[in-house]
C-alpha cells in the first residue's frame, strides 16, 4: 500500500547537559514538552464485496383533490407492498421513509398569483434487501404494481465494523513502518509509542459505496454491484533518540 502523506515533526532536546534545546515548530515544542519525537500517518483501503442493498421505491399520484391524490396513491402502494411481501423473505425490511401530499401550482403569467392546478401525494417506501439476487426482481415487480420512481438504489455492508477494523490494522502498520523508515534515515532509535489515533477526513472514514450501473433490459432489470471501499488513516507518533 503506498504512504500518501507521512509528516515528520523533530524536536531536539538537550541531550546529557550538553546541547542546548532546538525546536522545530512551536507546535512541536509545546505538544512534546522535553521529549524528541517522529510522528507519521499510514492510510489503507479495504474493498469488499457488498452484501446488502437499499432501495427507495416511490409511488407519486396526482388528483384534483388532496383528498383524491391520497387515496390513489394509498391504494397504489398497497399494490406494491402486497407484491414485495410476495417477494422478499422473512430477513428483508420494509419501512416508509417519507410520505406527503402538496399542491402543484400552477402561474399563469408572470406577476400573477399562482393557483393550484392539482395536488400530488407521494409515498416512498424502504426496501433492504440481504440477497443481492432479488435486486433486479423487486425492481420489475414495483414498476408493474403501480410504484413510478425509483429514488434510489445503493450497495453496503451488514457488517461494516469488520473491513473497518482490517483497514485499521493496515493503516497503522504503514503509520510504524514510515515512523521506523524516518527515524533510520535520522540515525535515532525509536524508544517508545506516545500516541496513536485514527484520523477522520472528509474523503475518509466508513463505506464508500460505488455506484451501482443500472440498465433497464427485458425482461429483468440488471444491476451490478461493484465493490465497498472503506478507508482508514491512523497518526503515530513515537519517541526517538540518540
Amino acid at each position: 500500500m503506498n504512504i500518501e502523506y507521512a509528516r515528520i515533526c523533530i524536536v531536539l532536546i538537550a541531550w546529557g547537559g550538553l546541547l542546548q534545546a532546538q525546536r522545530v515548530s512551536v507546535d512541536a515544542a509545546l505538544r512534546t514538552s522535553d521529549k524528541s519525537y517522529v510522528e507519521a500517518m499510514g492510510e489503507a483501503t479495504v474493498s469488499a464485496k457488498p452484501d446488502q442493498a437499499i432501495i427507495d421505491i416511490g409511488v407519486v399520484t396526482q388528483g384534483a383533490t388532496a383528498v383524491s391524490a391520497a387515496a390513489q396513491n394509498s391504494k397504489d402502494t398497497d399494490a406494491v407492498l402486497a407484491d414485495l411481501r410476495k417477494i422478499l423473505a422473512g430477513s428483508q425490511q420494509l419501512k416508509t421513509t417519507s410520505y406527503s401530499v402538496r399542491p402543484n401550482y400552477q402561474y399563469p403569467k408572470p406577476g400573477a398569483q399562482p393557483t393550484v392546478a392539482s395536488y400530488i401525494a407521494t409515498n416512498v417506501v424502504e426496501v433492504t434487501l440481504n440477497d443481492l439476487t432479488q435486486v433486479g426482481k423487486v425492481i420489475d415487480a414495483t414498476l408493474q404494481s403501480g410504484a413510478n420512481n425509483i429514488q434510489k438504489l445503493q450497495f453496503g455492508l451488514k457488517n461494516a465494523q469488520a473491513a473497518r477494523f482490517q483497514a485499521l490494522r493496515e493503516a497503522a502498520a504503514q503509520a510504524k513502518n514510515s515512523v521506523e523508515a524516518i527515524a533510520a534515515g535520522l540515525g535515532v532509535h525509536v524508544l517508545r509509542v506516545l500516541s496513536a489515533e485514527e484520523t477522520q477526513a472528509e474523503d475518509f472514514g466508513m463505506a464508500k459505496k460505488a455506484p451501482a450501473p443500472l440498465a433497464i433490459a427485458a425482461p429483468t432489470t440488471q444491476v451490478e454491484a461493484g465493490t465497498i471501499e472503506v478507508n482508514a488513516m491512523v497518526t503515530l507518533k513515537v519517541e526517538v533518540a540518540p
